[in-house]
């Protein structure tokens, strides 16, 4: 039995996606996250498929940052294995966790049909799917919803505290304060003393014996000044924090000029005829692009051509955004809000439902903008038209998030291949290929750069979530900057001491 304060990062350790970090407390082991691992199909599934603990009697608790599937989406698979403990998140986190898992049962389920289907081609076991629409309905049972900036308890001898992120709506940071046994045995978890902080960072100088530590999670740190929510609260004095690097090589566009460079295609591509094909996230994305064309539109900066958002989910994710008024900026009470409008909703736009309506957009003639899930190009509705549109000279395809490796999201945007794969045959990207990263939702190079050195008296970092390149660029810089931090790149499995 593993004892003290120990790390394991079961995901998202040198990669992007698959976030899960365990935490060993004393006696008790709580996981940060537990998200869909993404990429290449057959390595994907196999990570996906199984945990090295029991769900059932290894765990005590899960604190959830947010709701994208790469964090939240394999707690269904916890609850198939046995989890009975509670999920802490935000109100909209758990509002958006019971759509966005939901969904992730459908697609999980159909995906198994049609490997079942194909299985000589594919060479996928057909061993049922990952989890069912049941599970994932049935796990939101454990959830518990939780006030940004209150402290709640964890087990015993820890608490927790969810800040604002500014990644997406109901997207936390998290702070753990971890206390002795004799020092939770004689408190209340509320009623903690006040952590004193030394003067020097060096660990020498800051005491062996300290009763109370404190260890940050950034969550998917997000950015200053995108539409709709409040921007990144800023993270207190930790002793440790396991920080996100999506981003830690790379600066993003000013998020001012990403509606420019939007509407800058949609004119271009509108006046040759073609159609706009947008991928994007259905959570945060979508919205943030229609929001944006709701804002160009109204500027008379865009031609009248209609909008389609095909997703099903990205309207049950729109209805939630509607319900939790309390994270959003003050632009968006300014624009519509105040005045009674929806920022979502606007003569050019209509939202689809059903699959007739869907395939009837591969038909439409003359220009429009269809967007559609998922993301990364590996699910959903999005692969349909982009099946029907990348051959046409006319067409854009507009990325507007981050592509992971080996997804075909990425595949589309690196110039220096030629094809795709879709579905079952290769095709000619022949459509103009656009990437707007001022999109991003992640904090880029310099954001990162910032965000940790704000952070007073901090010991030991480790980088997650991010590819090794950009993760090596910014534990050198880190180093540079403040060489009396202790910069970890944890390797997958590994336990690190804290």
């Amino acid at each position: 039995m593993l004892s003290g304060v120990k790390l394991i990062c079961h995901g998202a350790a040198r990669e992007v996606t698959g976030s899960c970090h365990e935490l060993h407390i004393g006696g008790k082991r709580m996981l940060l996250d537990c998200g869909l691992f993404q990429g290449k199909r057959k390595e994907a599934a196999a990570k996906n498929s199984m945990f090295p603990f029991d769900p059932a009697n290894d765990i005590d608790a899960l604190i959830l940052s947010h709701a994208h599937m790469d964090h939240v989406g394999r707690i269904p698979l916890l609850w198939k294995h046995g989890y009975r403990k509670p999920v802490h998140c935000t109100y909209p986190t758990q509002d958006l966790a019971a759509v966005m898992l939901a969904d992730s049962g459908y697609i999980q389920e159909k995906d198994e049909e049609y490997f079942c289907a194909h299985l000589q081609k594919t060479m996928m076991q057909c061993d049922g799917p990952l989890y069912t629409q049941e599970d994932a309905a049935s796990c939101m049972e454990l959830f518990r919803g939780q006030n940004y900036e209150s402290w709640f308890p964890v087990c015993e001898g820890v608490r927790a505290q969810f800040l604002e992120a500014g990644h997406i709506l109901g997207a936390a940071m998290v702070v753990l304060e971890v206390r002795s046994p004799r020092v939770s045995s004689e408190l209340p978890l509320d009623s903690a003393p006040a952590r004193q902080e030394p003067h020097s960072r060096r660990a020498g100088e800051r005491g062996a014996n300290r009763e109370v530590i404190r260890i940050g999670f950034s969550g998917d740190l997000g950015r200053s000044m995108l539409p709709i929510i409040r921007d990144p609260a800023k993270m207190p004095p930790v002793d440790i924090l396991i920080c996100e690097s999506t981003y830690g090589n790379r600066e993003h566009e000013d998020v001012a000029t990403a509606k420019n460079h939007l509407a800058d295609v949609i004119i271009r591509t509108a006046a040759r005829g073609g159609k706009i094909l947008i991928p994007a996230f259905s959570l945060e994305r979508t919205q943030e692009i229609v929001y944006d064309l709701h804002v160009l539109w109204d500027e008379k900066k865009i031609p009248g051509i209609p909008i389609y958002i095909d997703s099903p989910l990205a309207s049950k994710v729109t209805e939630i955004f509607m319900k939790h008024p309390e994270c959003y900026n003050a632009d968006m009470y300014e624009r519509f809000l105040g005045k009674g409008h929806s920022p979502f909703q606007f003569s050019l736009v209509k939202y689809t439902s059903s699959v007739e309506e869907s395939k009837a957009l591969n038909g439409l003639h003359g220009p429009a903008v269809i967007m559609a899930g998922s993301g990364m190009c590996e699910a959903g509705r999005i692969r349909h038209h982009l099946r029907h549109g990348i051959e046409d000279s006319r067409n854009a395809v507009v990325a507007v998030g981050y592509m992971a490796d080996n997804t075909l999201g990425r595949r589309i945007i690196e110039p220096d291949i030629p094809s795709v794969r879709i579905f079952d045959r290769m095709y000619k990207k022949r459509a103009e290929v656009v990437y707007i990263n001022a999109y991003s939702g992640h904090a880029d190079k310099t954001d990162l750069d910032e965000y940790i050195a704000s952070i007073p008296h901090l010991k030991r970092l480790f980088l997650v979530h991010g590819e090794e390149r950009g993760m090596f660029a910014l534990a050198e810089r880190t180093a540079v900057a403040d060489g009396d931090i202790e910069v970890v790149l944890p390797e997958r499995g590994k336990v690190y001491d804290l």
